[in-house]
């Protein structure tokens, strides 16, 4: 890092600090203004936020590092981003009308009180083991690599690092809420998209172009049917991503993510209006298909070069592991700290820690949320709004110890960073993808209905988990069913089956029980609308709405054509 590179560095903090000091002078009265930014965000800074956020470590280190690794199969998670419409078209007019915060207090109008204990608690949990703890420890790591500092003032670079990115990030969201969550998105998003995209194009110049890249990973075999780094769709026997498994089970946690992660549907809650939240979900869902070039197609750049390298008879590309493999999770740093030049690698840096920041704001705020809102307010529910902020805030604080508590058990994840993420994903999501879905879709679908989905996911879920911990540590285990079933069965096929019997409980259950109360469900279902409801649905949108949809859509198709 040289003097032009912290100067960059400097102005990008120096505007980011500008930005929160403008949102916390515009006072948060209420528990709307904070967590939901006065429900008055655009469509361009909720489709920014929405790309913000979900661009965290697991993009900059894993998605990147999957490249290298495995090529273009983890595009299937990013491009099935598409999903982003889905909650536009479908789930936006229901979430709107029934005027809630969260995502399980939408649970409880359309089901029950236990069905939104229940989400929350799995919400907030993932929240913190996951999503928190795993953005900390890769933002420790990434700013080791790119600094190339190992130890300041006799402590390891890590934590100063992976505690200092916390503590800014925390200051800002505590104080500023929802609004500097979506304003600071608006000045890190277009600083991420140009320095990955530096990334990109530097990177093709010093390889040689797309065709070499194609022509060097399409040369490497990643199993034993033929596939190579370059293919998307892979034989339906693969033992980690084979075709049939990768599309059902990249649908299935894309549907849960998109449409009923309170993460991220927190951004389109805070919308003006209808109108607003979708083409804000369009916009988002235009920017979701720029990751798959922006960080995978660069991890599968630094492992081209890394065999380019090797081939002239140099050092390889990459920093290599103790097991002389190569580090592919060192992918996006590297290419960082090895291609770039002055002052462009601090504008990278900037977007690198946008990235970062921007993330962890928004696991900050959503996690604050549900607990205030679903379980203080619930025991509580005359507390002042004022005080209901003061929770939020105190909610932050105690979150972002428990990340920071959680980050040594994380730093043992090491090269698998982002199909770990997808694995505790794919257990997580089907059983809270059924409740949704069928709550929106089916009339029928009773309170008890949907709480025995949930039920039925999280004990499904914890069996598999606490199974992969048990086998992987046992050493040699006799053959059972229930070994095939909880661990030797591919995980993507495991998500799938998974979310069919949830759906099989939701059913044989909501017939088994009474009905819901026509007046309980009134707007919240398909069917179920008045007159007016649809009209103000039908006015919120224009042909040129349609028109922007069939675009990502028809893209998408071409993505999976060219790659298959």
């Amino acid at each position: 890092m040289e003097f032009l590179d912290w100067l960059v560095i400097g102005a990008f903090c120096v505007a980011l600090v500008g930005i929160v000091v403008w949102v916390i002078s515009q006072k948060n009265n209420n528990s709307a203004d904070y967590f939901l930014g006065g429900r008055d965000a655009t469509w361009i800074a909720i489709g920014a936020s929405i790309f913000a956020s979900n661009i965290g470590s697991e993009h900059l280190i894993g998605l990147a590092g999957a490249g290298a690794s495995s090529g273009m199969a983890m595009a299937h998670w990013e491009i099935q981003g598409w999903m982003i419409l889905i909650l536009g078209w479908v789930f936006v007019p229901f979430y709107s009308r029934s005027m809630v915060y969260t995502m399980p207090e939408f649970l409880e109008r359309r089901y029950n009180k236990e069905s939104r204990t229940i989400l929350s608690i799995i919400s907030l949990i993932s929240y913190v083991l996951t999503k928190v703890a795993v953005t900390v420890y890769a933002g420790g790591l990434v700013f080791q690599q790119v600094f190339g500092i190992k130890e300041l003032w006799g402590i390891d670079f890590f934590w100063i690092a992976a505690i200092g990115l916390v503590v800014i990030t925390a200051i800002y969201t505590i104080f500023g809420g929802m609004k500097s969550v979506l304003y600071t998105s608006v000045l890190q998003t277009p600083i991420l998209l140009l320095g990955s995209l530096i990334i990109l194009v530097l990177g093709f110049k010093e390889l040689g172009g797309w065709d070499e890249m194609m022509s060097i990973c399409g040369a490497v075999s990643v199993n034993d049917y033929g596939n190579t780094m370059t293919e998307l769709i892979r034989n339906n026997n693969d033992p980690n991503f084979p075709w049939l498994g990768a599309l059902v089970g990249s649908a299935i946690i894309g549907f849960w993510y998109w449409c009923t992660d309170q993460f991220i549907v927190q951004r389109v809650l805070s919308g003006k209006d209808e109108k607003e939240a979708r083409r804000g979900t369009i916009f988002g869902a235009y920017l979701k298909l720029l990751p798959v070039f922006l960080f995978l197609i660069p991890g599968m750049i630094a492992f081209a070069l890394h065999q380019k390298y090797i081939g002239a008879g140099g050092e390889g590309f990459l920093p290599m592991l103790a097991n002389g493999n190569p580090n592919a999770d060192a992918a996006f740093p590297t290419l960082v700290a090895k291609l770039l030049p002055a002052g462009v690698k601090g504008l990278v840096v900037c977007g690198i820690l946008a990235a970062l920041m921007s993330s962890l704001a928004s696991l900050f705020n959503s996690s604050a949320m549900l607990f205030t809102i679903d379980f203080y307010k619930r025991f509580k529910p005359d507390t002042s709004e004022k005080k209901l902020v003061v929770i939020g805030q105190i909610a932050t604080v105690v979150i972002v110890i428990l990340g920071i508590l959680w980050i040594p058990i994380m730093r043992s994840v090491g090269d698998v960073l982002y199909t770990y993420l997808q694995d505790v994903q794919s257990v997580l999501a089907p059983g809270i993808a059924a409740a949704f879905l069928l709550g929106i879709c089916w009339k029928r679908t009773s309170a008890k209905g949907g709480m025995w989905g949930l039920i039925s996911g999280m004990v499904i879920g914890l069996t598999r988990l606490s199974a992969k911990v048990y086998y992987s540590n046992a050493g040699e285990v006799e053959d059972s069913v229930f070994k095939y079933l909880f661990y030797d069965l591919n995980w993507l096929f495991f998500c799938g089956w998974m979310f069919l019997f949830c759906i099989v409980v939701v059913i044989v259950v909501s017939l088994l029980t009474e009905a819901p109360n026509t007046s309980k469900i009134q707007g919240l279902v398909f069917g179920t609308s008045t007159p007016e409801q649809r009209a103000s649905t039908r006015a919120s949108w224009n042909k040129w709405d349609v028109v922007h949809t069939i675009i990502i859509l028809g893209f998408t198709v071409a993505f999976y054509v060219y790659f298959w």
